[in-house]
């Protein structure tokens, strides 16, 4: 029989229609100026700081919806905010530096809801509000790492090779090309460390210097190659560090050659952010030199080969300049308590790094080796350009005796508390920057005028959905009325899905794509209604008419909305920000607008006029 459904499609549409409301229904209920409470360095939010924040905020009456406690975050909710800006002033001075103390918001989803794991749609930095940076990468920084490092192994080299030298020196700046000049007792021994060199270091430019001096400049494929390099491994190490310091949907993304632009939606306090983001901290695994009396040297007496560095006590270090692993190996790091109940960090690494420390500890055994934190700092003083000056500040966590080969997972030791132990697991985990990063530009988007633009775009979308409906009621009455039911429902869709997917946020643009959806979702329900009303002056009868009228024109709909589809993906894929905004909100809202269209107004059509003798249609 002509336009039946049976029950189970029927069944299954309704299912799909009710999964879409409850998932959307999470967007109703806003969400909650709250005060994020989080540890500095060394030190965690705890129940006793719930307790501290709890009294707090009783002796000063400040009300707040809730406070809770959860993975060592301390968050606290509030009904405006004015009560949240007075909350946040009274805890900055009660509970110093040892906390951070940051502006958020916080979704005001019910418990029962969130259990289900239905959330509110994600919000842009132009809808949520939140902060903007432009970071700047230290190539030079980078550059004299690697030249460093080139040092390091020309002299490993030399001495392998029993080749000796009389000195090494950089040569620096760009227009030096980051390089090295070594010089020698003779013209021969030069010469013979110019053979040698050359057929161990491709990428290194090694030629006479004169006077018993060879040059090594690294080439410029070497120095493009170190520069994007460099560039691109800060941005995925950007990228993990804000996911796993719980900040929701960030943007950070490329831009010219050097810069990297991050976007925190949802983060009102700067603060916070650079707490985030500018920790440039990493560990440097060296052997300590236990020829040379540590006072001796700390007095000015260090051999070439070696620097003196610190305990956090002060206690002074020798260690080898040549640096045998770094952080940027670590893909892993967790925090326990060894048979002792010390704290202690478990370090895994990539499959190179795993190598390198395997081939150092086979051939050291019985030797100490020390971890070494480095962080970058801000100094508070400015260079001519206005950038922030950066000071290197290094520290000797960790000393340890190399007992036996280590493979890729090894344990550091030595860590103050089982608390900064976490804290360092975290950070290594997130990821070592390869260079440090500077802010030179910082802008924050408050909730008023994000809380403004949505407002707007809901405005756009109704109004656009209301047109449509008029029109499409005015001018085909009963099926102008199924029609527009399938635009609800497919904005109503179109939300849920937006708030199921993990990677979709809602900006500006993208409720751009959301009112045009809407309005070309009328042109599937146009092209069916006039197919219909084809049949029918083509003399054919009403179920006739309904179901070729369908069938004709689910072709047309269908290229149609591909070709739609296929330009959306292919923004998606080459645009950036605002442009992916958009192109999301498009093909969720052309999947969706085929599936209401098509499915959907079936559905409806055969429930009212399928299996009956009908001789009119309001159409």
């Amino acid at each position: 029989m002509l336009n039946r459904y049976p029950l189970w499609k029927y069944l299954v549409l309704v299912f799909l229609i009710l999964i879409g409301f409850l998932y959307a229904l999470p967007n109703l209920y806003g969400e909650d100026p709250a005060v994020q409470i989080t540890g500095a360095r060394g030190v965690a939010a705890s129940e006793a700081t719930l307790d501290q924040v709890r009294n707090l905020l009783g002796k000063e009456k400040i009300a707040s919806k809730s406070i809770a406690l959860e993975k060592g975050v301390i968050l606290a909710r509030f009904r405006d905010p004015d009560v949240q800006l007075h909350a946040r002033e009274a805890l900055v001075a009660e509970l110093g530096d040892k906390y951070v103390v940051a502006l958020n918001l916080a979704p005001a989803t019910p418990s029962w809801l969130a259990k289900l794991g239905a959330e509110p749609m994600k919000l842009g930095l132009d809808l949520r509000g939140g902060v903007h940076f432009l970071m700047e990468v230290d190539m030079d920084a980078a550059l004299s790492k690697l030249q460093e490092q080139n040092i390091d192994n020309l002299r490993f080299d030399l001495r392998q090779k029993n080749i000796p030298y009389t000195s090494v020196s950089k040569l620096d700046g760009f227009q030096a090309s980051y390089g090295v000049t070594i010089r020698f007792a003779d013209d021969n021994t030069r010469d013979a460390a110019i053979s040698y060199l050359s057929s161990r270091h491709r990428d290194l430019v090694i030629s006479n210097d004169g006077s018993q001096r060879l040059k090594a400049l690294m080439s410029d494929e070497r120095l493009r190659e170190a520069r994007g390099y460099a560039l691109q491994q800060n941005i995925s190490i950007l990228r993990n560090r804000v996911n796993q310091l719980g900040v929701a949907e960030p943007l950070v993304q490329r831009q010219g050659t050097d810069r990297i632009v991050v976007e925190l939606p949802g983060i009102q306090d700067t603060a916070r952010a650079k707490e985030i983001l500018g920790a440039t901290a990493t560990l440097e695994f060296r052997l300590q030199n236990t020829n040379v009396d540590a006072s001796a040297a700390a007095a000015g007496r260090v051999p070439g080969d070696s620097e003196v560095k610190n305990t956090r006590e002060g206690q002074p270090i020798v260690l080898y300049k040549r640096v045998i692993l770094t952080g940027d190996h670590i893909t892993d790091s967790t925090s326990t308590t060894d048979e002792y109940n010390q704290a202690q960090v478990n370090i895994s690494l990539d499959s190179e790094g795993g190598s390198i420390i395997s081939n150092f500890t086979k051939d050291n055994i019985g030797r100490p080796m020390a971890t070494l934190f480095v962080e970058y700092k801000d100094s508070g003083k400015k260079d001519a350009n206005g950038r922030t000056i950066l000071v290197k500040q290094e520290e000797v966590i960790n000393i340890a005796t190399i007992q036996s080969r280590l493979g890729n997972n090894f344990r550091i030791t030595g860590i103050a508390n089982p608390v900064e132990a976490r804290q360092l697991s975290l950070l290594l985990r997130a990821g070592a920057l390869i260079a440090p990063i500077q802010i030179v530009e910082e802008r924050t988007i408050g909730p008023t005028l994000g809380a403004q633009n949505i407002a707007q775009g809901l405005a756009a979308c109704l109004w656009g959905l209301a047109a449509s409906v008029i029109f499409v009621v005015f001018y085909y009455r009963k099926f102008g009325l199924i029609a527009s039911s399938a635009l609800l429902v497919n904005l109503v869709l179109i939300v849920g899905v937006m708030s199921l997917l993990p990677g979709a946020t809602l900006t500006m643009p993208g409720i751009a794509g959301i009112v045009l959806t809407l309005a070309v979702a009328v042109d599937a329900n146009v092209l069916i209604n006039e197919r219909i009303k084809e049949e029918i002056s083509n003399g054919r009868s009403i179920q006739q008419a309904i179901h070729e009228g369908y069938k004709g024109a689910f072709s047309s709909i269908v290229d149609a909305n591909v070709t739609t589809l296929i330009t959306a993906i292919i923004l998606y894929a080459v645009g950036t920000g605002s442009i992916k905004g958009f192109a999301i909100t498009t093909v969720i809202g052309v999947v969706t607008s085929m599936f209401t269209a098509i499915v959907g107004t079936r559905a409806i059509v055969n429930l009212l006029y399928g299996g009956k003798r009908i001789n009119r249609l309001s159409i």
